[in-house]
């Protein structure tokens, strides 16, 4: 090795922080306005799904309406209103259709009296239309 390829090799580098915020969100006013410019950086490319998978994702916070809601969905899905997003085709599955469509009767029935006015009126609402489309999609087969 060169002398100054030796020299470049143990030279080191210095890290300067040019972010606008604190770490408490704060706007930082030792940051000039031309850091963002200098720290321009291309578009990375479309992180592929096991990428996306390892990052840490915040927790959700599920509550009653979306236990509803996600089951409600896979009623629709099972009526064949919703497309599989794997093959985006539609299948019909009566019978799995009418047992969502049941849980959630027995959701609204041993919730009776401890939901609030929200979420009693999405759970009425949500078992109306199912059991209005399951008789629709009976009607058809």
């Amino acid at each position: 090795m060169s002398s100054e390829e030796d020299k470049r090799e143990h030279q080191g580098f210095t890290v300067q922080d040019r972010r606008r915020f604190s770490e408490t969100g704060e706007a930082r006013t030792d940051v000039g306005e031309t850091a963002a410019a200098d720290t321009a950086v291309p578009p990375s490319p479309p992180e592929d799904s096991t990428a996306a998978d390892k990052r840490e994702r915040p927790p959700l916070q599920l509550n009653f309406s979306m236990f509803v809601i996600s089951l409600s969905t896979q009623a629709l899905a099972h009526l064949g209103e919703i497309p599989n997003p794997v093959d985006q085709q539609s299948t019909v599955d009566l019978a799995a259709a009418q047992e969502m469509i049941d849980i959630l009767g027995i959701l609204k029935e041993k919730t009776k009296g401890n939901l609030d006015q929200s979420e009693a009126a999405l759970l009425d609402s949500v078992l109306y239309e199912l059991r209005l489309k399951y008789v629709e999609r009976v009607r058809d087969h």
